[in-house]
C-alpha cells in the first residue's frame, strides 16, 4: 500500500488537500463560527429576560435544530429552499446552515453561563442606573463569556471536523477535495489518512489558542 509511487502522490496531493483547508474548510468554520455565535448570545438573551412568547419561539428553534441531523438539515436546505424561490451557492448555502445548527448547541451554552453570574448583579447594574441591554453589555456578557469560552471553542474545533458533510451539497471543501485526487488515482486509504492528518493539524493549532485563550481569561479572575 505505501509504496514509492505512493510516497510521491502523498506528497504531490498534500499541498493541494492544504490549499482548500485554508481557501474552504477554514473560512467555512470561522464565518459559521461567529455568525452562530451571534445567533447563541441574542437567544440566550431572549431566554435569560424570560419573554413568555419569544422564550417560547426560542425554545422550539433549539428544539428542531437540537433533535434533527446537520446532514438532513444541510439537505432540507440544498434542496427545499430553491423550491420556495431562495436561491444561493452552496458555500453560502452551508455557512447559513451551520450557523443555524450550532446556533442552537452554543445558545444552551451562553444561557446556562448567563445563569451563573450572580442575580445580584443585574439588580446592581439597575441601582446604578444602567438599563438592560448596558447590563448585558457591561456586566453579564462578560462574565459570561469567560465562563462559555472552553465549550464555544470546543464547537469550534468540532465545526472545523464537521464541515466535511458540506460535500454533501458540492461544496468543494478539503475532504471533496481528497476524494476528486483518490478518484483520479484509486489510492483512497492513503490520501484518506493524509487528510485526517490535515485535520489533526488544524485542530491542534486550534486547541493551543484555546488553551492560551484560557489562560488570559483565567487571569483576569484572580486579579485583585
Amino acid at each position: 500500500m505505501f509504496n514509492e509511487k505512493t510516497l510521491e502522490l502523498l506528497i504531490s496531493s498534500f499541498p493541494k488537500i492544504l490549499e482548500f483547508g485554508l481557501k474552504v474548510t477554514l473560512p467555512l468554520a470561522a464565518i459559521a463560527f461567529v455568525l452562530s455565535t451571534v445567533i447563541a448570545v441574542l437567544v440566550a438573551m431572549v431566554q435569560y429576560a424570560k419573554t413568555p412568547l419569544l422564550s417560547q419561539i426560542c425554545r422550539i428553534y433549539i428544539w428542531i435544530i437540537r433533535g434533527t441531523p446537520l446532514l438532513v438539515q444541510l439537505m432540507v436546505a440544498f434542496y427545499g429552499l430553491p423550491l420556495l424561490g431562495i436561491h444561493s451557492n452552496p458555500f453560502v448555502m452551508a455557512v447559513i446552515v451551520f450557523s443555524i445548527n450550532e446556533g442552537a448547541y452554543s445558545a444552551e451554552t451562553m444561557r446556562a453561563a448567563m445563569e451563573a453570574v450572580p442575580a445580584g448583579q443585574l439588580e446592581a447594574g439597575y441601582c446604578v442606573g444602567m438599563n438592560y441591554m448596558q447590563i448585558m453589555w457591561h456586566i453579564i456578557l462578560p462574565q459570561a463569556f469567560r465562563t462559555a469560552f472552553p465549550s464555544l471553542f470546543n464547537a469550534l474545533i468540532s465545526m472545523v471536523k464537521d464541515t466535511s458533510l458540506a460535500s454533501s451539497i458540492t461544496v468543494v471543501e478539503m475532504f471533496t477535495r481528497t476524494k476528486q485526487i483518490a478518484g483520479q488515482s484509486y489510492n483512497y486509504l492513503p490520501l484518506y489518512i493524509e487528510v485526517a492528518f490535515v485535520y489533526l493539524i488544524f485542530c491542534t493549532v486550534l486547541t493551543f489558542i484555546q488553551k492560551k485563550g484560557e489562560k488570559i481569561l483565567g487571569s483576569y479572575g484572580v486579579r485583585k
